[in-house]
């Protein structure tokens, strides 16, 4: 019987003091899995410590081991779809490299797999970072879930195993230069399984995530899965609208009633223009995500460049 192919896809950057122990541990979950074969591909963001250089040495060690490395960093989406793409496997599982989520898990995902589940989706269920965050995060899953109409994971980074036809459907069926990845699982709808874990705090190194990734973030969940923000522009017009009309006739009708008394002064003006200021600002904002948005898509550009393949 022909042994099945499994793909690990890790996406690095700067991460010298992770991918050694990542690549060891994921080794020793395959080899306790002796009925597949497996390839581990790599695929490095332009880092500018050591990260390649001990990715040369795994893979010159083990031909399991497969790089890519970038010309440049094309950023936190780019990167791991291009190789979640180029993965041969019967099934391919994203593992970041930060080792706050456990390779070791890999073994229950591969086993749901095994009944025919085209999506295994690790799922975590507690964290070690603040419980402000956890909670942060929290609300925002809740928020999408009611912007949209599609089955958003919550507490899903993408950690888990795929089925070879989602692989084909996301190459064949979905353009977008900058993926949403966890959108885009959402959209297909496939039956899935979760397997749930406690994500760990990170032990080593510098998480790349900053205020703009995550907000990079948060916005494409929301603007790529829901068109519900555009209408509420388009109702917060019309109740501003309505309440400077009432005012409007307010002002008017107590003019007319207290003729020489009433006088409306400067601040009630001053007010009305900063709200409508605000108002505008913040409508001009939700719409610019949504143009940005098409924007980017219509410039088809490649998801990378790449420099150099190892192993391949």
């Amino acid at each position: 019987m022909t042994k099945r192919l499994i793909s690990i896809v890790t996406p690095c950057y700067n991460e010298e003091l992770n991918v050694r122990e990542l690549y060891l541990r994921m080794r020793a979950v395959m080899e306790a899995l002796p009925e597949y074969h497996y390839e581990h591909i790599f695929i490095d963001n332009a880092s500018h410590d050591k990260t390649v250089s001990i990715l040369r040495e795994i893979a010159a060690a083990d031909s399991n081991v497969k790089v890519i490395v970038n010309a440049r960093n094309f950023g936190h989406l780019r990167s791991p779809m291009h190789a979640f793409l180029q993965a041969q496997g019967d099934a391919v599982g994203i593992l970041y490299a930060d080792l706050q989520d456990p390779p070791e898990l890999f073994r229950e995902m591969i086993r749901e797999w095994e009944k025919g589940t085209p999506v295994v989706a690790a799922i975590k269920n507690a964290s070690d970072e603040s419980g402000f965050m956890y909670g942060i995060r929290t609300a925002y899953y809740r928020l999408v879930a009611k912007l949209t109409d599609v089955n958003v994971l919550s507490h899903y980074t993408g950690f888990g195993l795929y089925d070879r036809t989602v692989v084909d459907i996301l190459r064949e069926k979905f353009t977008d230069p900058y993926p949403y990845f966890r959108g885009m699982i959402a959209e297909l709808g496939l039956p899935h399984a979760e397997v749930e874990y406690k994500q760990k705090r990170r032990m080593r190194g510098i998480t790349k995530n900053n205020f703009y990734t995550l907000y990079d973030l948060a916005m494409l969940g929301i603007t790529n899965l829901s068109k519900v923000p555009l209408r509420l522009v388009i109702f917060c017009g019309f109740v501003s609208a309505m309440i400077s009309m009432i005012l409007g006739m307010f002002y008017f009708v107590y003019k007319l009633v207290y003729w020489n008394s009433f006088s409306l002064g400067v601040a009630p003006l001053v007010l009305g223009l900063f709200f409508m200021g605000s108002v505008q600002l913040l409508a001009l904002g939700v719409i610019g995500e949504y143009v940005g948005s098409i924007h980017t898509l219509v410039q088809k550009r490649p998801l990378v460049i790449e420099k150099e393949r190892i192993n391949f």
